[in-house]
């Protein structure tokens, strides 16, 4: 079907499922996944309906140029990067040494974390930056202990530095290789492993500065998860049954709380199939009810052992009774009295969902914890948003913390699994596996293969993965897990945007509303726009989509302008890595980056934090940019 319409129809199309498109991912109201598709649907059927033809007639909307992207070579490099790293954590390959730092004494305890920092900073030059911040998460809070510090002095750092490292080379991140791979699209020559090793060095080194030396003022003094014990300010999402012979049955609301329920927000009431929603005035508990309350740790802890019936149920009680007895029968613990109640041998913990865990997507009663792992799930905290549903109806997501109740040493087994991380409750360490060697031996021979350009980057990463697979190191279904789906159809459809915003000039227009500019003068200063105008939309959007829509945007103004003649490399690349450094500066918002939301629950950090802190590190990235433009590239 061909309908003639003007021209320009497919740049405002474009442009306005762009601003469409942002806009859904800064509500966040509608997940990635859905805005992608509809994203992509929208291009498809826009660009059966208004074909725009090439010089040969050829429809350059048509549905195999806009699907490509996801047979896109760099975009299943990025998914078989995230596989090997799957693979590192299965066997756990770098546990040894990030665990060397946790047995350092109290008086090393500085030194132990600024090592730690170093180690990831360095180590995210070269895999995928994810897996290094979950391992490295239960290491720093041990070491933060030692020393006093409260958790959230030095988990954002810890993120901070996975994405400073990860800028230094071409796998570092996978914004960078999307970048390159846009630029072969659009027929340009791809950057080269290390192209920018030395700049960006020099953004990490000064980067890192300022998280140890200037970040730790901008950070909150929140309570750490060891405190926790004893008291939080943190609230989870919880469930309480009330039984038939509850002592609550009858009591009604006065001043908008429940007598025999202090400190506690109740935000729902389930009677049969109805909702009662707050204000609750007028209205009294009955038998059967369900109430979905929000709590801090202390206020569940105390009602959990005053009345222990009203988070736990008959079964859950049993499922811990026979926990502890037969782990008393294998001579781990001792068993209480007879007259001492179950819930007086067990201990409470926090443990965080991982990107790759086989439980996301899964509700509560799905996951059915209580005969998995022998806990049971008291409550769940979501970054600052406040579920209104039943807890066990609740689906889970990455970096939710859930806070479990279960035997101590079934809470310390619990560490051997990869699903979560265990923030409290353990510190036993882990056996290093046998299968340490061959993953270790596999990932170095990829990235190794790759730097020296004896494989390409797509090739090197798929034939890691599969070696990954093939010895064992992991399971077919563990490596289907570390594929992340947000990323696979967030890059493929912004691949496809950028098609329609390259194809229909669009691209080009905004290239030259940026040029027109007046303080747009020279290259540098065109330089130093796209970069802040990067950095501050990778923290809006995510920084894998701010590498797809802007690389057309700079390599369009890299062909408008003209280059200096005692310039050491071709302009088309210095464009290129500008955006790859701006897209990177993702530090002033959680959901910039994902290792920002895989810290925000164990730091008990909130959105402002993120802005408070990351804020000033993008300004001073910026300029340490210009600077290096100017001296180092000679602009």
């Amino acid at each position: 079907m061909n309908i003639l319409l003007d021209s320009s129809i497919h740049m405002w199309f474009g442009l306005f499922i762009t601003v469409a498109a942002v806009a859904s991912f800064m509500r966040e109201k509608i997940s990635i996944e859905i805005t992608s598709l509809a994203v992509l649907t929208a291009l498809l059927v826009f660009g059966q309906l208004f074909p725009l033809p090439d010089a040969a007639g050829k429809n350059q909307l048509d549905s195999f140029t806009l699907l490509a992207g996801f047979a896109n070579p760099s975009l299943i490099a990025v998914l078989a990067l995230l596989v090997m790293g799957q693979g590192m954590i299965q066997t756990d390959s770098l546990r040894f040494i990030t665990s060397a730092f946790a047995r350092s004494g109290t008086k090393s305890g500085w030194i132990s974390i600024i090592a730690l920092l170093i180690f990831v900073c360095v180590m995210s030059a070269f895999m995928n930056n994810t897996p290094l911040v979950i391992i490295a998460i239960p290491i720093i809070q041990v070491l933060a202990h030692r020393l006093g510090l409260s958790d959230s002095r030095v988990l954002i750092p810890l993120s901070y530095i996975a994405i400073l490292g990860g800028m230094t080379t071409l796998i570092g991140s996978s914004t960078n290789l999307l970048v390159s791979s846009a630029m072969v699209d659009l027929g340009y020559s791809p950057l080269g492993f290390f192209e920018f090793v030395v700049p960006g060095a020099m953004l990490a080194a000064v980067g890192f500065v300022y998280v140890l030396v200037v970040l730790p003022r901008f950070l909150p003094d929140r309570t750490n998860m060891m405190k926790d014990l004893a008291g939080s300010q943190k609230e989870f999402v919880a469930e309480v049954d009330i039984a038939f012979d509850s002592k609550l049955i009858g009591t009604e609301c006065i001043d908008g709380q429940f007598p025999g329920l202090p400190d506690l927000t109740i935000k729902l009431i389930q009677r049969g199939g109805h909702l009662i929603l707050p204000p609750f005035e007028g209205y009294s508990i009955e038998s059967g009810d369900i109430l979905i309350i929000a709590a801090t740790r202390e206020s569940l802890t105390e009602l959990l052992s005053q009345h222990p019936g009203f988070l736990l149920s008959e079964q859950q009680e049993q499922t811990i009774l026979q926990t502890s007895a037969s782990e008393v029968a294998e001579g781990e613990e001792e068993i209480a009295t007879p007259d001492e109640k179950p819930l007086q041998t067990r201990v409470l913990a926090e443990i965080m969902i991982t990107p790759a865990s086989r439980l996301l997507d899964m509700s509560l009663e799905h996951a059915n914890f209580a005969k998995q792992f022998g806990v049971v799930v008291l409550g769940i905290q979501r970054r600052a948003k406040v579920v209104r549903r039943r807890l066990g109806r609740i689906r889970l997501e990455s970096g939710d913390v859930l806070l479990v109740a279960g035997n101590r040493s079934t809470v310390n087994s619990m560490r051997d699994s990869t699903d979560f991380i265990v923030l409290s409750g353990s510190k036993r360490d882990l056996p290093v596996p046998g299968k340490t060697p061959m993953a270790i031996g596999i990932f170095a021979a990829a990235i190794g293969l790759a730097a020296i350009g004896v494989m390409s980057i797509p090739v090197a990463a798929i034939t890691g993965a599969a070696g990954m697979i093939a010895t064992g190191c992991l399971n077919i279904r563990q490596a289907t897990r570390a594929i992340d789906r947000k990323i696979f159809l967030l890059v493929g459809s912004m691949l496809a945007l950028g098609i329609i915003l390259e194809a229909s000039g669009a691209a080009r227009t905004i290239a030259d509303l940026l040029i027109s500019l007046p303080f747009a003068d020279s290259p540098l200063s065109i330089l130093s726009i796209l970069f802040i105008v990067v950095a501050v939309s990778t923290n809006i959007l995510s920084n894998n989509a701010c590498a797809i829509l802007f690389t057309p945007i700079a390599m369009n103004l890299a062909g408008s302008i003209e280059a200096p003649a005692d310039l050491g490399m071709d302009i088309a690349h210095l464009f290129a890595i500008t955006v790859i450094f701006a897209a990177n500066c993702s530090f002033a918002s959680p959901i910039g980056y994902q290792t920002n939301l895989l810290v925000m629950g164990p730091g008990h950090y909130r959105f402002r934090d993120f802005v408070r802190a990351g804020i000033p590190l993008v300004l001073l990235m910026w300029i340490t940019y210009i600077l290096i433009a100017q001296h180092y590239y000679g602009l």
